[in-house]
């Protein structure tokens, strides 16, 4: 059973930015729903941006996201609740890292680092279940966005 939504997530706007801005209030695959709502995000914020520019406010991203992750589930009082969904924007973000604007790179992001984050391959799956607090809730999803960017970074370089 999925973890119900607290109602805070409505009102309270550190919640609601690490509920995805709502996006992890879905009722079913809540990391999914989270991971298309950082879509947009990237395409209107992130992709213009020069490399330089991209890492910094990915950096600043992963900071702020440690924070919110934490504050929200220690407000909450669950830990990682599949509903906090920052820590799948940053990865998407990570993900499609100097990724080209074609909607078939874009996807293929998208569905290898779902891939990872679900799917959990070492250190992955380590650093999920041993790293507490607002840092192992998004550390997961930066290392399943790392192995993404990777994966992406190699068939551009064998197929372009």
């Amino acid at each position: 059973m999925a973890d119900k939504t607290p109602a805070s997530v409505w009102y309270n706007p550190v919640h609601f930015a690490a509920f995805g801005f709502g996006s992890g209030a879905a009722p079913v695959a809540p990391g999914t729903f989270g991971t298309l709502a950082a879509l947009p995000l990237w395409l209107f914020i992130f992709a213009p941006l020069s490399t330089d520019a991209y890492l910094l406010t990915l950096l600043v991203s992963f900071i702020i996201g440690v924070w919110l992750c934490h504050q929200t589930s220690e407000d909450i009082g669950v830990h990682d609740h599949g509903g906090i969904v920052w820590d799948e924007f940053v990865g998407l973000w990570i993900a499609l890292f100097a990724v080209p604007m074609h909607w078939f790179w874009i996807l293929l992001g998208f569905a290898l680092f779902r891939l990872f984050d679900i799917w959990k391959p070492w250190p992955i799956g380590w650093a999920d279940r041993r790293v507490s607090g607002g840092l192992g809730i998004m550390l997961d999803d930066v290392i399943a966005g790392v192995y993404a960017l990777v994966v992406l970074q190699c068939l551009l370089f064998i197929f372009n």
